[in-house]
């Protein structure tokens, strides 16, 4: 089984429109796809809405998608073609209580492909893409902490010139392939086959660990 994470510094930049690309572009694997949400003091994990629960029932919730048509993120990875669409919900902090319903769901997967910096905690994925926009000031502190593990860094085409984040050092991503997302696919050619030819190298790896 592959393991792909998708990540990324902010929210609006194209994660999930990278997650849609991969999944869409490499039917074969059968996808199932994860998208993990962590959210802060005052929200309820169960359903994501204000909540003044303090009980350990609500931090953590785990659903499966079965309506490709109502546009949320879990749904468009079924819309684009995902075996299956889990949409994991923890309190900030609270990822590790989630994990083993999500051990469990990948023993059930042929192969994963998960929206998440933080779930880098806990797995070590075949890949991991982050994506990034240079215009976009905001940088999660998870995106920070896990860049320099990215095996490539996707990035508006044309758009790395000065990037606006504060704190930020590009020697961070220095020697990480940078691969050009072009809206509205996002996913290009060549960017499939990157991620095709890193599983490949990745699962060759494994049999030749497994031989010795």
């Amino acid at each position: 089984m592959a393991v792909v994470v998708v990540g990324g510094h902010s929210r609006n930049i194209g994660k999930t429109s990278v997650m849609e690309g991969l999944i869409r572009g490499m039917p074969w694997m059968h996808w199932t796809a994860f998208k993990v949400t962590q959210f802060g003091h005052g929200m309820c994990s169960a359903n994501g809405e204000p909540c003044d629960c303090e009980t350990a029932e609500h931090a953590v919730a785990v659903s499966e998608e079965r309506d490709a048509s109502t546009g949320t993120d879990s749904s468009r990875y079924l819309a684009a073609g995902a075996v299956r669409s889990l949409w994991v919900r923890t309190r900030m902090g609270d990822l590790a209580e989630a994990m083993p319903r999500i051990r469990k769901e990948l023993e059930k997967a042929e192969n994963a492909v998960i929206e998440s910096n933080s779930i880098l905690r806990f797995l070590r994925p075949d890949l991991y893409l982050s994506v990034l926009d240079p215009e976009v000031d905001d940088f999660k502190d998870s995106a920070r902490l896990y860049l320099d593990r990215a095996d490539a860094v996707l990035i508006p085409d044309g758009a790395l010139g000065r990037p606006a984040w504060k704190g930020i050092s590009l020697k961070l991503i220095q020697g990480t392939p940078v691969l050009a997302m072009r809206p509205p696919e996002y996913v290009t050619a060549e960017m499939l086959e990157f991620v095709q030819r890193q599983l490949q190298s990745s699962l060759n790896r494994r049999k030749k660990l497994q031989s010795i």
